[in-house]
C-alpha cells in the first residue's frame, strides 16, 4: 500500500485549456483531474527517463505483418534472435489469414531499444510498427 503523503498545489490555467483537460478528464474515463495530471506527469517523466539514455528501460514494440512472407517472418526472428539479450518476451496472434500481430518486449538503453525496433519496423512487409516506451518509476 502506498504511504507517501499526497501534497495539494494550485495551478493556474487559460479557461479553454481547462476545458480541454475536463474534456479529456471525460473522454478517457479518468475519475478526476488529478488522476489524468499524475498520468500526464509520469509520461512526461518516462519520456525524460528516454532522453536522458543512461537508464535501462523497457519498450513493447508492436509490429503487423503478412505471415505469408516467410522470409519477412525469417527476418524478424533472425533479428530477435541476434540481439536476443534485449528481447525479454514476445507474443504471437494470428489476426486472420493474412495479417499477424506481434509484440515483442524488450529492455535494454533507450538507444538500444530504439535501434532494434527501428530496424524491425524497417523490414519491408511490415504493415504497422509502433513502439510504447516504458519505465520503472519510483513516483
Amino acid at each position: 500500500m502506498d504511504t507517501e503523503p499526497t501534497i495539494r498545489f494550485s495551478v493556474s490555467l487559460p479557461k479553454s485549456l481547462l476545458d480541454a483537460l475536463d474534456e479529456r478528464v471525460i473522454d478517457k474515463g479518468y475519475a478526476s483531474r488529478s488522476e489524468l495530471v499524475r498520468d500526464l506527469i509520469r509520461e512526461r517523466l518516462i519520456e525524460s527517463i528516454w532522453e536522458d539514455g543512461e537508464t535501462e528501460v523497457a519498450g513493447v514494440l508492436t509490429l503487423v505483418y503478412d505471415h505469408h512472407d516467410r522470409t519477412l517472418t525469417q527476418r524478424i526472428l533472425d533479428i530477435q534472435h541476434r540481439d536476443y539479450v534485449h528481447v525479454v518476451a514476445t507474443t504471437h496472434v494470428h489476426l486472420d489469414h493474412h495479417n499477424c500481430l506481434e509484440t515483442i518486449i524488450l529492455y535494454g538503453k533507450p538507444a538500444q531499444i530504439a535501434h532494434l525496433s527501428a530496424e524491425l519496423s524497417g523490414l519491408r512487409g511490415v504493415r504497422f510498427a509502433k513502439l510504447t516506451r516504458a519505465a520503472r518509476l519510483d513516483h
